[in-house]
């Protein structure tokens, strides 16, 4: 059994050689994220061997840009990693020079001169705790309020009850979003938004064969919800800074409701951070790990993520296959068990929506073994995973950079084909496809949605029910 929901495994130097990347994905890696609030320095030959691997496996891959975005960063310390005792005080500021285990670079001097005695920071997607006793311009000396607390290079920091207000693309972000052009990136991460204009600008930056992920992370995306699904192509469910911003007790209900929010908008969704933590150092997992995964997959998400597991894990092969593993047996059961999982759609109206529910319908037919989907922009395809159709869907676009970036939805295969230039060529192209794929027999039926005229992005209008061998 093929697994539907895709898995996105972290860049860093546990899975750089070829040996161990094309291991991953034969695991079940459907993507890779780069992640741009680290160093990226010789990334481009990493993904010279991703597409290697993609060609000898026929199988698209996805690259995702994560960009830093405001979310703040302590600069780079001595070792990349220091022991801080606990009630030792500790200087936040501004100087560059390379932190020790007395203070570190925090380079954003408007917020320093905000904090007071009593703020709080917290480092590490909140793992470290740090309380402010006083400060003196662009600098603050806090305490620390942990036992065993080691700061390392480029560390997160959240500060409760502190207004950073943030509607624009920063320097940083502007020039890793050309530097993702360059690399053939699929998808950019935009990372601690607040609401929707970040997306329309971040829209008119990048490729039209590129999709944008918005990653929520602060009770003000929460605010802005609705806005920002309908803007984004994707919705990326951060847990570690959502945690620190609204309390760990709000977060399952949040991630539920978001999921819910994505799938009525038709709009992939990605789960992140921690699921499988303690793989970083053991090689088999807890059970609540285990029970996470399966959660996320039981309320219907487009994917899960694998962060520091893969990029700097013990055990990347085996946290991969773990996270493969649980999502064939949830899927599984899922299947069925198919009517206590329906989810809604809001089509508004909308005609295209319209002719994909339809498609849903008629794939249930358990005679329909596949959905071919032309799809010159992704959106059908979007459309199409969205109503979670029990056929497999496969995908068809001449865009390779389309065909990468629809392999991160659920449910699709994408194949790289010529455009059809009517309607004999296009069921010659679907004609060609099935005969190579060995699960669809004679007297199969297979379902084929494409929009009228041929070569137009985003009008679906077609259905044909087609009988393999007549």
């Amino acid at each position: 059994m093929e697994k539907k929901a895709k898995i996105i495994a972290t860049l860093g130097p546990a899975i750089y050689n070829e040996i161990r990347l094309k291991q991953l994905i034969n695991f079940g890696v459907d993507a890779f994220r780069i992640n741009f609030s680290h160093n990226t320095n010789g990334i481009q030959k990493i993904i010279t061997k991703i597409r290697k691997i993609e060609r000898s496996k026929n199988k698209k891959i996805s690259l995702i840009a994560d960009l830093q975005g405001i979310k703040l960063r302590v600069g780079k310390i001595k070792n990349d990693s220091q022991k801080i005792e606990y009630n030792q005080k500790f200087i936040f500021d501004t100087k560059r020079d390379i932190g020790s285990n007395l203070r570190i670079n925090f380079p954003y001097p408007k917020i320093l001169r905000k904090l007071k005695k009593g703020n709080k920071l917290l480092l590490d997607d909140g793992k470290f705790t740090f309380v402010v006793v006083e400060r003196k311009g662009s600098s603050v000396t806090t305490v620390c309020k942990n036992h065993n607390c080691f700061i390392k290079s480029n560390k997160s920091v959240h500060i409760p009850n502190i207004d950073t207000a943030f509607n624009k693309l920063t320097f940083k972000d502007k020039k890793d979003i050309k530097t993702a052009i360059k690399l053939g990136c699929n998808w950019v991460a935009l990372s601690y938004l607040q609401n929707e204009k970040i997306i329309f600008e971040t829209r008119k930056l990048i490729k039209k064969d590129m999709g944008i992920i918005s990653k929520i992370e602060n009770k003000y995306a929460l605010k802005n919800i609705v806005k920002i699904i309908k803007a984004t192509d994707s919705i990326m469910i951060a847990r570690g800074d959502l945690a620190i911003d609204i309390g760990q007790s709000e977060v399952p209900k949040v991630q539920l409701s978001l999921i819910k929010k994505c799938s009525q908008y038709s709009k992939s969704v990605i789960v992140a951070t921690q699921m499988l933590e303690s793989m970083i150092e053991n090689n088999t997992a807890t059970r609540a790990e285990i029970n996470d995964i399966a959660t996320a997959i039981f309320q219907g998400a487009d994917a899960v993520m694998l962060s520091a597991e893969a990029a700097i894990g013990k055990f990347p092969s085996q946290a991969v296959l773990t996270m493969a593993q649980t999502i064939i047996s949830t899927e599984k059961y899922k299947k069925q068990h198919i009517g206590d999982f329906k989810n809604s759609i809001i089509s508004n109206k909308d005609p295209v929506k319209s002719i994909i529910l339809s498609v849903k319908d008629i794939a249930y037919n358990s005679d329909v073994k596949a959905i071919i989907v032309f799809s010159n922009s992704g959106r059908s395809a979007k459309l199409v995973s969205a109503m979670r159709p029990a056929a497999k869907i496969l995908t068809i676009s001449p865009n390779i950079n389309i065909c990468r970036q629809t392999s991160l939805l659920w449910g699709v295969q994408s194949i790289n084909s010529r455009d059809a230039n009517g309607w004999k060529d296009m069921m010659s192209i679907s004609k060609e496809i099935v005969k190579k794929l060995k699960f669809i027999k004679k007297n199969d039926f297979v379902i084929i949605t494409a929009g009228l005229p041929f070569g137009k992005a985003g009008m679906t209008n077609m259905i044909r029910l087609y009988k393999v061998g007549s």
